[in-house]
């Protein structure tokens, strides 16, 4: 099966080998006539763009490229990546004689024939580092990410671990963090007679230095920020994403205990807690794990009591929003984990298919399963995907030996558990040539023999491995065998645990499934274990913006001209959620690390939609879920819409968009006194709804960020047609901005024909937030827009008027009855009279003295 011809790459894939993944020069002033060359065609530090081109002339510092498309580009040469690697093959004869460079000098000859076996064809895909920097640079890091201890509690600490991700970034290394050791906001220093900023402020700093790493440098910053389920900033964390422009440069997760959940299941009340500060020994051995602060007999400081369904509501309806904070069950994984008797997995990666323990790293190639379709039997060819996946794991097992270290205490770690992560991508086209529909029932058996057999073959092969260099220094057969992973293993496959206990573990994990986007886009085929996002489609990076058809549904559609394709041609859209929760599961089942997958969802899945599939996911023994519904972020690496970037930048809201935010404000309330919008007939198509001289309907008290709301809702026709708000003192900032509000809304509700207008104009208005909110979890209102979406949903659950399409505003939102057909929602009590400041905008205007004066930023409107 070797195949020896040249690999020819074009488009997308061309540029991404290029700029990624290619032996580059950096002295691009070396540049001649006839290099081929990427050239910037675009700088933009948002939407760049970079062409492959041909240099046909250069004079001084410019030069003439003649890009793929046949267009002439004038550039300076310092705007050039000039590569000495033109094709894969230069890239894999390189990879092969480093990776074999480790093994004994009478095998070194052996392993590079087999190593370059399989990197031929793209048969193995080696991780982004180990492309780049294998045999090319004794400075670069061959692994794609790192987890860094939790900071110690202390401004040097932070500054030291500031320090460890900054270097590790530098080198090309995404970095992960759990922030729980951190003590909360408004807890004591005594130290500077002062109080913290809180865990949530201090991971803002993190995540603003991976974005000046991101804008220095030729590969963007990556980092994971998580916090435990116990740690009293814990609704901080999962809700500062909503505050535009915080923690812009990380992705979140939060670490849910097994405990936690079951408090979910049975609605019982969850303690937030932190260990007790003063305690003479503090500093010493506080390092984020509470279960061994608290085995150690020190003492754990109750800072409030939640419920837990109302914390579970916070993050489900957070990640249902913007796609985060996403979820990592962390106890089950600890549960599960090889290295439980000696290195606890605290953080994952930035893309969280890799838990690990503090100074842990990730070691990532994926096989490409899409290169091992038999086509005479119409079948897996199972002995060469067995004799590729052994030779990957010793592939793998050896990059721990070539990689440069920058940090001792990662050298330490990865030689005591030399853990390693093999994975795959090709998954869907593979299934697509064997006719088997992605996420059906048949899929789900094909992918339980499938991944188990790579598991077998990659346990056998670490085991073979130990027998020859020894295993890894903290194995114990008896405790390694004991983990949740391989007491399935063993269950399934005895000779793996026959085989660990007569040779050892070479590695303490083996596999990981990344998500391998840029990697699987450059050998054309689909990512990790995902579905095609769709058989034609535009990707957005840094590289440009580029059209996307998949060869192999363009193959069928031509050799079967006026036929759709077949069922078994499915994308990600196409299923359902559900669909991509079972199939993760089925294959975590065989994944010892874990696995990056994203549930895709279409924009009408609701929150509780969302609730339902998390709580699958935990029930079916995935290790973490992450939910994406199309269209909750502005921007998408990924459409199926051609927009240009600059349209992309300056476009106005979509009708599936998010709206933007409303300034935060806090005003008094009064009771309604609404003057009423008479909106008479139109002479157009699309006619206002005559008002009749008498409407009824229901107002709804509910508490907001900006004071005490009052929310008038009127039916027509057994259908809310007009809204009237009254929040703050007549005159305010915030009086005017609630009534054009209401103003606004009932315009909608009364003109033309949107189809289920109440269903949009909730989904259009719940969830925006400003700079603060009320409540806690079903009752958190973010707004006076939220405040209008919940009162919207209550009314239709309390009158039954457009029951269609429509879930009701959770139960735990409803308070008391304050008059008849009038209800309280949010925290009960009202908030200051307060209006927007207009020098920082926030809604901490007071009264003061006579005089309006800001409490936030001390503006006073008097000087």
């Amino acid at each position: 099966m070797l195949n020896t011809g040249k690999q020819r790459l074009e488009g997308l894939s061309e540029k991404i080998f290029l700029d990624r993944y290619a032996r580059k020069n950096a002295d691009t002033s070396q540049t001649k006539v006839g290099d081929i060359v990427l050239v910037l065609t675009k700088d933009d530090p948002k939407f760049p763009a970079k062409e492959v081109g041909e240099v046909i002339e250069r004079r001084g510092n410019t030069v003439s490229v003649k890009v793929r498309s046949g267009d002439i580009v004038e550039s300076s040469v310092e705007k050039l990546t000039l590569t000495i690697e033109k094709t894969p093959e230069e890239m894999w004869d390189r990879l092969a004689q480093a990776m074999a460079s480790v093994e004994v000098p009478e095998k070194q000859a052996e392993w590079t024939d087999k190593f370059r076996y399989i990197l031929d064809d793209w048969k193995l895909v080696p991780g982004g580092r180990i492309a780049a920097g294998a045999g090319a640079s004794d400075e670069l890091t061959l692994f794609n990410c790192y987890v860094i201890p939790s900071p110690k509690d202390s401004r040097g600490g932070i500054m030291e671990t500031l320090s460890e991700m900054t270097e590790i970034m530098a080198r090309g290394g995404g970095v992960g963090i759990n922030l729980s050791s951190l003590r909360p906001r408004r807890a004591i220093v005594r130290g500077v007679n002062g109080t913290s900023s809180g865990s949530v402020s201090w991971g803002g700093l993190f995540s603003y230095t991976t974005g000046l790493i991101e804008q220095g440098g030729s590969r963007r910053g990556a980092l994971m920020l998580m916090i435990n389920d116990w740690h009293p900033d814990l609704e901080d964390f999962i809700t500062v994403k909503q505050t535009a422009g915080q923690v812009t440069n990380a992705n979140l997760s939060v670490c849910v205990s097994n405990g936690f959940m079951k408090a979910v299941k049975e609605d019982l009340d969850w303690e937030l807690v932190f260990p007790d500060t003063t305690d003479p020994e503090y500093d010493e051995l506080w390092d984020g794990d509470l279960d061994k602060w608290k085995s150690l007999g020190k003492a754990v400081i109750p800072y409030r009591t939640v419920r837990a369904r109302d914390v579970w509501h916070t993050i489900i309806e957070s990640a249902w929003k913007s796609a985060e904070p996403g979820v990592v069950f962390m106890e089950y994984y600890n549960q599960m984990s090889n290295s439980w008797y000696f290195n606890p997995i605290i953080c994952t990666n930035p893309c969280g298919e890799q838990g690990l323990p503090a100074w842990g790293v990730c070691n990532l190639s994926a096989i490409n399963l899409s290169k091992f379709y038999d086509e005479d039997k119409h079948d897996v060819a199972w002995d060469e995907l067995g004799k590729v996946t052994r030779y990957s794991v010793r592939f793998l097992d050896n990059v721990i030996d070539k990689t440069p270290y920058h940090f001792e205490k990662n050298k330490e770690n990865q030689q005591t558990e030399r853990r390693v992560g093999l994975g795959s991508m090709g998954l869907a086209e593979l299934m697509i040539k064997l006719g088997i529909r992605y996420g059906s029932p048949e899929s789900l058996e094909f992918l339980d023999k499938l991944y188990g057999f790579i598991a077998r073959e990659s346990y056998l092969a670490s085991s073979e491995i130990a027998g020859e260099k020894g295993s890894f220094k903290a194995f114990d057969a008896e405790k390694y065998l004991m983990s949740g992973f391989m007491k399935n293993m063993v269950d399934r496959y005895p000779e793996v645990g026959e085989s660990i206990r007569e040779h050892g573990m070479r590695n303490v994990t083996v596999i990981t499934q990344a998500p391998t986007g840029s990697t699987g886009t450059m050998v054309g085929t689909s990512t990790g274990i995902e579905p095609y996002f769709a058989f034609k489609y535009f990707r957005q990076s840094r590289l440009g913006f580029d059209e996307q058809f998949v060869p192999i549904a363009q193959e069928w559609l031509d050799a079967h001209p006026g036929e759709s394709l077949p069922d078994y041609y499915i994308t990600a859209m196409d299923l359902n959620a559900e669909d991509h929760i079972r199939v993760q599961a089925a294959i975590q089942r065989w994944v010892d690390s874990s696995i990056s997958k994203t549930a895709n969802a279409p924009n009408d899945f609701t929150v509780e939609d969302t609730k339902s599939l998390y709580e699958l996911a935990f029930d079916l023994g995935c290790k973490g879920v992450t939910i994406y519904r199309d269209g909750s972020r502005d921007t998408q690496v990924l459409t199926t819409e051609k927009k240009d970037a600059e349209k992309q930048e300056a476009a106005q809201p979509e009708p599936n968009a998010e709206p933007a935010s409303e300034p935060a404000s806090i005003a008094a309330a009064s009771e309604p006194a609404p003057a009423v919008v008479d909106l008479s007939a139109s002479s157009s198509g699309n006619a206002y709804l005559r008002r009749p001289q008498v409407l009824r309907g229901a107002t709804y008290k509910i508490n907001t960020p900006f004071g005490m709301a009052y929310i008038t809702i009127n039916d027509y026709d057994h259908t809310p047609a007009e809204i009237f708000l009254n929040v703050g003192k007549a005159g305010s900032d915030v009086f005017a901005m609630a009534e054009a509000l209401g103003r606004v809304c009932s315009l909608f509700l009364r003109y033309g024909d949107h189809g289920n207008k109440v269903e949009l104009l909730i989904k259009h208005l719940k969830g925006i937030g400003g700079s603060g909110a009320i409540g806690f979890g079903a009752n958190r209102v973010e707004s006076i827009a939220d405040a209008v979406a919940k009162a919207l949903e209550t009314h239709i659950h309390e009158t039954g008027s457009q029951p269609n399409g429509i879930d009701p505003a959770p139960i735990a939102a409803t308070m008391e009855q304050v008059e008849p057909k009038a209800v309280t929602i949010g925290a009960k009590g009202s908030a200051d009279s307060r209006d927007l400041c207009p020098s920082c905008g926030t809604a901490s205007l007071l009264n003061v003295e006579g005089c309006k004066t800001c409490a936030n930023c001390g503006y006073s409107r008097c000087n």
